[in-house]
């Protein structure tokens, strides 16, 4: 199994659809600006058939430090989750 990174993505998106890289590059780079920006505000990003974006709460927890057995808090917070749509997960399958 390979790992695709930003620079094989972009490659491939240029290859497919005939549109330069630099061009590719400026759309992926303002989708993830667009998400991270839409999650700060705490709202959800579906993109029917691909999946959606949302912010779930994290409860503060006691936990434990492995390398001293000492028992930490860790603090409440916010985290992203995507989850895969239909389509997504049939493609996959």
């Amino acid at each position: 199994m390979a790992n695709i990174n930003k620079d094989a993505l972009v490659t491939d998106i240029a290859n497919a659809s005939g549109l330069s890289k630099k061009d590719v590059e400026t759309v992926i780079e303002a989708m993830q600006d667009s998400i991270t920006k839409s999650l700060r505000n705490g709202d959800k990003i579906t993109l029917t058939g691909f999946g959606t974006f949302r912010i779930s709460a994290r409860a503060a927890r006691e936990g434990i430090n492995p390398q001293t057995k000492e028992k930490i808090q860790i603090p409440a917070m916010k985290v992203p989750k995507f989850t895969a749509g239909k389509a997504l997960k049939e493609a996959v399958k």
